[in-house]
């Protein structure tokens, strides 16, 4: 199994993605927004996605969104194939995009928003903390993406205040303060 920074080799990959995310949606019965083909594919163009093969087939995959002018990245479309499920592939896909993140938007908060216990257990292990949604991004193109997602809704008519998913968010200079803190023996 490999996993590494998709790119236009990938491109191939990105309709059986598409469609995984989407059957996904609909075993599980909560909210998952589904992304097209077309739009997985500027992603792996972009730089901006990991994607797991396992003998140059599709096992898992997840993608960078950038919002407000770089102050905010956000991990999405995180998948991984069912018959590469319950291996711990989707914490490796996970720790591989926030590394990347890292490396390409080093000063960027990092966030999600999920209904599934097992990435919110990743995103605690990487350092996100649960937050409100009033901390994520403010950009209305963000919000455009959930428009597609069974509970839209509920998010409307909070005014984005609230929605069944859990908005998580790893704060980098949080982290800097804490160790600066640390070594300074606090």
């Amino acid at each position: 199994m490999e996993i590494i920074i998709a790119n236009s080799r990938h491109i191939k990959h990105s309709k059986a993605i598409s469609v995984c995310i989407g059957e996904s949606a609909k075993v599980r019965g909560t909210g998952i927004a589904r992304r097209s083909a077309e739009y997985i594919s500027k992603k792996m163009e972009s730089g901006n996605a990991v994607i797991a093969l396992d003998n140059d087939q599709f096992a898992g995959f997840c993608y960078i969104e950038v919002w407000g002018h770089g102050k905010y990245v956000a991990h999405s479309g995180l998948i991984v194939n069912p018959d590469h499920r319950g291996k711990g592939l989707a914490k490796k896909i996970k720790q591989r995009v926030f590394k990347l993140s890292e490396e390409k938007y080093a000063n960027a908060k990092i966030f999600g928003i999920t209904t599934g216990m097992a990435v919110m257990n990743i995103n605690y292990e990487l350092g996100y903390k649960p937050v409100s949604f009033s901390e994520l991004t403010d950009d209305p193109d963000f919000w455009k993406g959930c428009q597609t997602c069974k509970n839209y809704d509920v998010l409307t008519r909070t005014e984005r205040s609230m929605c069944l998913c859990t908005g998580m968010l790893y704060d980098p200079q949080k982290d800097k303060n804490k160790l600066k803190n640390n070594s300074n023996g606090e």
